[in-house]
């Protein structure tokens, strides 16, 4: 497909809640975009498959993505393994993403940051000549990290201010998700208190950069900049 930029993530709604705005925002400059979610979200507590599936697909229009799939590794079951690495290296040959954004490396769920690790290493096997599997090599020219969930500094913030609206929609497309935090519960779930803990990250990293608001991300290597004089963001 050629996409310009694919997020990928462990469940349906992690993207809308780390990148949502940034999926957005590209999409409306005219690239093409895609969601790649990793499971079904089948272990959750709160909907079945098939209503977060719907939701996805109604969120994914939301923010005008050009591709939402899912690559079938089993909900509470997201690790690197071989199995699991050659099937996203499958989906990214197939994909072919210029950029592609990822979860960062250390979360509270597991599944997160064992995706962060089945992500760059499916993205790197994509790149084999001599892996037995169909399609031309590839590998994606940058790697980016969503730190929504992290407390870390990151490398820039991008500006979803004009996208935010949008977000909230697309958030609230997982109805079975986030119907509200009134609801009694056994056991704690962070998702009752998800939502409005993103906007408030979405807020804070609005207000580091200048803005409303923002989301986060970290690149590993060094930030190339051309030109010193037209740099955005006030120091004083």
């Amino acid at each position: 497909m050629n996409l310009d930029l694919l997020a990928i993530a462990a469940h349906p709604d992690d993207v809308e809640l780390t990148c949502g705005g940034t999926m957005l925002k590209m999409a409306q400059a005219g690239y093409k975009t895609g969601i790649l979610d990793l499971t079904a979200g089948e272990m959750g507590t709160l909907g079945a498959p098939e209503t977060r599936a719907k939701e996805a697909a109604l969120a994914a229009k939301i923010l005008k993505v050009k591709y939402r799939g899912t690559l079938g590794v089993p909900d509470s079951d997201v690790r690197a393994s071989r199995q699991h690495k050659l099937r996203l290296a499958a989906a990214i040959r197939e994909l072919r993403p210029r950029t592609v954004i990822i979860p960062y490396w250390e979360a509270r769920h597991p599944d997160h940051y064992n995706a962060s690790t089945l992500c760059y290493e499916g993205c790197f096997l994509a790149g084999l000549k001599q892996l037995p599997m169909e399609g031309e090599p590839f590998r994606p020219h940058k790697i980016l990290y969503s730190t929504a969930f992290a407390n870390i500094r990151p490398t820039f913030v991008v500006d979803i201010t004009a996208q935010f609206a949008q977000r909230h929609k697309a958030i609230k497309a997982f109805h079975s998700q986030f119907k509200g935090t009134s609801r009694k519960r056994k056991v704690f779930l962070a998702i009752d208190r998800l939502e409005d803990e993103m906007n408030q990250i979405a807020r804070h990293y609005g207000d580091m950069i200048g803005v409303r608001y923002g989301e986060p991300f970290l690149q590993r290597e060094m930030m190339k900049v051309n030109n010193v004089v037209e740099m955005e963001v006030r120091s004083m």
